[in-house]
């Protein structure tokens, strides 16, 4: 669910602005609300599952201009926009959206920019369904939001295919220079924000190239490199200097980069360890953490072997242990790289799934197969030491936990076999332990993440 957050006045100054300027009171007159609500949602173009879970480019087509425009129209353009409460970097959502319903696609493009440096990322992979189409107020009358992030997708496409890249007004120079260590969704956010602030900004990244999860994690099919590339290169045109192969913690501490001058710090080195179950034969050979097979996959290439030198075992029965977007991308790339079963197995239900609801439907559509409410309890291995099978068990749901979800209760005697040659660990990730290690002054807290700045 989308968080519930205060509007700054500032925000509300400015949504109030645009709303009364005389354009935007021509629209709405145009179409009344009512004649809106009966616009059904515009569907996504998506390649045929058949052809695409055998390769690995994009699987939305992207909305054409009069696909955008209906969607559009569906805004209700509210007084008091819910969208903008559901946006994490608060864009005027209402306005983007009115200027697609008139043509002015550079201008609606410019909006966004204004306030997210990340469009064409943001597009496509941000969780829209649980933000702000959590919260359009269409959505509580209809139950259908406006596609919002497909509309995102579309301007910040057209933008790109134009080839005029607008940057926006810079605040004068603060002197001010701020480290951001990590350069993933996080960190790539902030350096947006802190460079139109007028703050000199440099990203430390300790892999040789920029994105951390969006490239090393997200697989071509959901999130092109060619998409990623662009939106770092934008950084780099607002004066964001990126310094990559440079681990924080081992190249120089914090402290060393305070000693350079650094006045301010963002911390957004990300979930990098992997968890695992800790049952038995978890360590046999063809037991993958996510993290080291979509590493392998999306930033080595190695769906392209022997073009690329990292290999990459091809399972034939592939199980993916988790129900979230790493699982989701996981056992998708399975597929695509030729396995004859590729199956999720996860100890709740579909309901409790995190994963994205595309990302579900897109599987189901692919051929994914899923196993709900089932665990593995123990790993079987060959003669060899690879794993040949897993012993699982049924469960039930029994009252929410902690997180709202059910929990899950194992059925006494419900054991069974799975044959697999190959499983994907996708229980979710810890934080990274170097930076706290290396900077006393960080309070960590019991998963390990930093608790307050310093």
């Amino acid at each position: 669910m989308a968080e519930k957050k205060e509007m700054s006045p500032e925000l509300k100054e400015t949504l109030r602005a645009e709303f009364n300027k005389e354009w935007r009171k021509e629209l709405r007159k145009s179409i009344p609300a009512k004649e809106r609500m009966k616009i059904s949602s515009q569907k996504m173009p998506e390649r045929e599952p058949e052809e695409r879970n055998k390769d690995f480019n994009e699987v939305n087509i992207g909305l054409d201009a009069k696909l955008a425009k209906k969607e559009a129209q569906r805004c209700l353009d509210c007084a008091n926009p819910g969208c903008v409460m559901g946006c994490p970097v608060g864009i005027d959502i209402p306005t983007f959206i009115k200027l697609i319903e008139i043509g002015d696609y550079v201008q609606s493009v410019r909006k966004i920019r204004e306030t997210n440096s990340l469009p064409a990322i943001c597009g496509r992979v941000c969780p829209q369904e649980v933000q702000c189409e959590e919260t359009c107020n269409i959505k509580k009358a209809k139950g259908e939001g406006v596609k919002i992030g497909n509309l995102e997708r579309f301007v910040s496409d057209y933008e790109s295919l134009k080839g005029d890249v607008y940057i926006p007004q810079i605040q004068p120079a603060t002197g001010k220079k701020v480290a951001v260590i990590g350069a993933g969704p996080a960190g790539l956010t902030v350096a947006g924000e802190m460079a139109r602030n007028g703050h000199k900004v440099t990203i430390f990244e300790a892999l040789h190239i920029s994105g951390g999860v969006l490239v090393y994690g997200i697989p071509e099919f959901r999130l092109p490199k060619s998409i990623l590339k662009s939106e770092v290169e934008y950084l780099e045109k607002l004066g964001v200097e990126l310094r990559e192969n440079f681990v924080v913690g081992l190249t120089a501490t914090l402290e060393d980069l305070k000693n350079d001058g650094y006045d301010a710090f963002f911390i957004g080195t990300g979930a990098g360890l992997p968890n695992f179950m800790r049952i038995p034969g978890e360590n046999l050979v063809g037991i993958y953490s996510a993290n080291e097979y979509l590493t392998r996959v999306n930033l080595m290439k190695a769906y392209e072997f022997p073009d690329y030198d990292t290999p990459v075992f091809l399972g034939k029965r592939v199980a993916v242990i988790g129900g979230g977007n790493v699982a989701m991308d996981s056992v998708r790339t399975a597929k695509r790289l030729g396995a004859e079963l590729a199956a999720i197995v996860y100890r709740r239900s579909r309901v409790e799934m995190p994963a994205r609801v595309e990302e579900v439907h897109h599987g189901e559509e692919e051929g994914i197969e899923f196993h709900f409410l089932t665990t593995p309890i123990r790993y079987i291995a060959d003669e060899k030491g690879r794993v040949k099978a897993m012993e699982c068990l049924r469960m039930k749901l029994g009252e929410p936990d902690s997180s709202g979800r059910r929990r899950p209760v194992p059925i006494e005697g419900s054991e069974f076999i799975m044959e697999v040659d190959m499983v994907v660990v996708a229980i979710g990730q810890s934080p990274n332990p170097l930076i706290p290690q290396t900077t006393p002054q960080l309070n960590v807290g019991k998963w390990g993440n930093v608790e307050v700045d310093w």
